[in-house]
């Protein structure tokens, strides 16, 4: 068997993504999701460039081959533009050998390893009123574990905030430039712990209740969050601190009990080596899209389960359902898995990539259709053309640009 054909489709159904399509000589196809939020276009270039004139001609099956050719032939290794582009490819390879086989992917990974897959809505508030009913929605939902983002008062917009409840995904703005919006991480430390404790009020301690920080804390400030946090049991912090630093997160666990989870900005495993080694965290938050493919993502929770540290997938809407099925086929097999992030897509986007994958009470399954379980309408994803789109970025109120 032989790669024939490599096509890399753009199509924006309410956002973008970028999907890698290969096709072997024997019929067989196999899908790959290459979407980089924000810099789309950077990765269809590097594979329609660099990455496409090498495929044709090889053989499928060699999956590890192929992925180690991809990384470490091009010299330049890492960085997420590099490691979107060869997951496709590891992927799409993935979705060939398993429809070869006429099997899930789940099953050439050793089979199930659960029933079923935890997953975890987001809520989201303007204010703490709004905050509750958006829990109430996801519970209506089936979802039985929910993160919990709140506008902050003075502060006119906060990343993962919106202003109609859509299930909190993450919004992008299609215009020319980012969208700018204001911070305060005094008036963050301050409200936090207050809508932590109202949503206990409302739900209950049973509720596992997680938050992301969105990097945007200094060490020191994220360890004063962590322990604040301690009296309402929350499920995780999430990316409490930038963790390109790792050595940073020796002081925040040092001064919290606040289980941790980090990762989904991370590209290879050596962003976690110190964090797993030292048990710096709890869990690993890594997307199958943005980390190379199923095949280093496998090693990386092996590496993590010899720690005790659980799996935490990135499951945002700008992961297109290729990556979210790949995702699910992997939380199904591996021992360590923790829980999957899912916030759904739109129904147009689900017309686009028609999937096996269901979410029925809170919980998902990848299916049992042979592969990976998507299929992508072609002249449907034509239909609907990228549009140039970026996250917002903040700034502090002195004007200047703030991560943490």
């Amino acid at each position: 068997m032989k790669i024939v054909d490599a096509q890399v489709v753009v199509t924006s159904p309410g956002r973008n993504f970028v999907t890698l399509k290969l096709t072997t000589d024997d019929g067989l196809t196999g899908l790959g999701d290459a979407t980089l939020n924000g810099r789309e276009l950077a990765v269809v270039s590097y594979l329609t460039d660099h990455v496409v004139p090498l495929l044709t001609g090889r053989d499928p099956h060699r999956i590890e081959d192929t992925w180690q050719y991809l990384y470490r032939g091009a010299y330049w290794r890492r960085g997420p533009v590099t490691m979107a582009a060869i997951a496709a490819v590891d992927v799409a390879l993935w979705d060939i050998k398993a429809k070869a086989a006429g099997l899930p992917l789940y099953q050439l990974l050793g089979g199930a390893g659960r029933d079923r897959v935890r997953a975890y809505g987001h809520a989201n508030g303007r204010d703490i009123p709004e905050l509750l009913d958006s829990v109430r929605a996801r519970l209506a939902e089936g979802y039985q574990a929910v993160r919990i983002q709140s506008g902050i008062p003075g502060l006119k917009a906060v990343y993962g905030v919106h202003s109609t409840d859509d299930g909190g995904a993450p919004v992008l703005h299609q215009q020319a430039r980012p969208l700018v919006e204001d911070w305060d991480t005094d008036a963050y430390l301050r409200h936090t712990p207050t809508v932590f404790e109202a949503v206990r009020a409302e739900f209950g301690a049973e509720l596992p209740l997680l938050h992301d920080a969105h990097h945007r804390l200094s060490p020191v400030q994220a360890a004063r969050l962590g322990r604040d946090l301690e009296p309402y049991r929350p499920f995780w912090l999430e990316d409490c601190t930038p963790a390109e630093n790792q050595e940073a997160l020796r002081l925040v666990r040092r001064n919290t009990t606040t289980p941790l989870a980090i990762g989904e900005v991370f590209n290879t495993v050596y962003d976690y080596q110190l964090l797993i080694t030292e048990q710096l965290i709890d869990y690993v938050r890594s997307a199958v899209t943005h980390f190379g493919g199923v095949t280093p993502l496998r090693k990386l929770f092996d590496f993590a389960a010899q720690y005790q540290i659980r799996t935490a997938v990135h499951g945002p809407e700008d992961i297109s359902p290729v990556g979210m099925a790949a995702a699910l086929h992997l939380d199904l097999a591996v021992h360590n898995f923790g829980i999957q992030e899912y916030s759904g897509h739109t129904p147009l986007t689900n017309e686009v990539f028609r999937h096996a994958y269901t979410f029925t009470d809170g919980h998902l399954h990848p299916g049992e259709a042979p592969g990976i379980g998507v299929d992508l309408d072609l002249d449907l994803a034509a239909a609907h053309p990228y549009e140039a789109a970026y996250l917002p970025v903040n700034r502090l109120q002195d004007g200047s640009v703030h991560d943490w």
